[in-house]
């Protein structure tokens, strides 16, 4: 972590790799407003939070600003794709939506790993940090798995569909099963929150929906173990 609106600010034109800057709700001085702008433009997300939470976080002053460091550099997707096209594979990505359990995201990105993913795109804001707790549970993978880190999924889901990488969300809304859909080809499949799965708005735009089948009588999977199961079947296919 680091302490202080000049430090933040500091690390950031340094070109630090951020996590998130956190700010005490309420504060809106002349300094406040240079480093959220400064933040902004080096598309670090910024979050208010209660001046207990950042109490909580470290008794040191502050000055109500705290800065969370990242565990890991984050890839530009661009790149990535230009990089799968280029070595002559086809890009395998998947887009995170709002997945908040640290240990969880560590289980999908060893997965991910496992399975020779080209990366896993997540949103600036509403997914969990990439703590040492994401780095442990990922066994390692996260040190050679390439994260992305958009600031619309929206706008990313066309930046796929351009390059022509299809969609396919992975939801329960589907009525298609995921081993019906073919799967083959360059894609990108969406996981989505623990609580309330993928975002309306990207399953509208999503290429395809699936859905995993379940035959018990508890309605949902853990969003590790989905994903799992989602990937390996990309592979399956693949491998045909």
């Amino acid at each position: 972590m680091i302490y202080g609106t000049r430090a933040v600010m500091e690390a950031i034109v340094a070109g630090k790799e951020i996590e998130k800057v956190m700010i005490q709700s309420g504060l809106s001085n002349d300094l406040i407003k240079e480093l959220i702008m400064t933040a902004r433009n080096n598309n670090v997300p910024v979050s208010f939070v209660p001046m207990e939470k950042l109490k909580r976080m470290s008794s040191k002053n502050h000055q109500g600003v705290i800065c969370l460091l990242a565990s890991i550099s984050f890839a530009s997707l661009d790149n990535l794709i230009d990089r799968a096209y280029s070595e002559g594979r086809e890009p395998f990505f998947l887009l995170l939506d709002r997945i908040t359990d640290v240990r969880n995201f560590g289980a999908i990105a060893r997965t991910a790993e496992c399975a020779g993913l080209d990366g896993i795109v997540i949103a600036e804001k509403g997914n969990a940090p990439i703590t040492s707790d994401a780095m442990k549970t990922s066994a390692g993978a996260l040190n050679h798995l390439p994260i992305c880190r958009e600031k619309d999924l929206k706008k990313t889901l066309q930046l796929l569909r351009d390059n022509g990488i299809r969609v396919v969300a992975c939801t329960e809304k589907a009525s298609q099963n995921l081993y019906e859909v073919n799967l083959s080809g360059p894609i990108a499949l969406i996981m989505g929150s623990e609580e309330d799965g993928i975002a309306d708005a990207l399953i509208r735009d999503a290429d395809e929906l699936a859905k995993i089948p379940m035959r018990g009588k508890i309605g949902s999977l853990n969003v590790s173990v989905a994903a799992g199961v989602a990937i390996y079947e990309v592979v399956r296919q693949k491998l045909k």
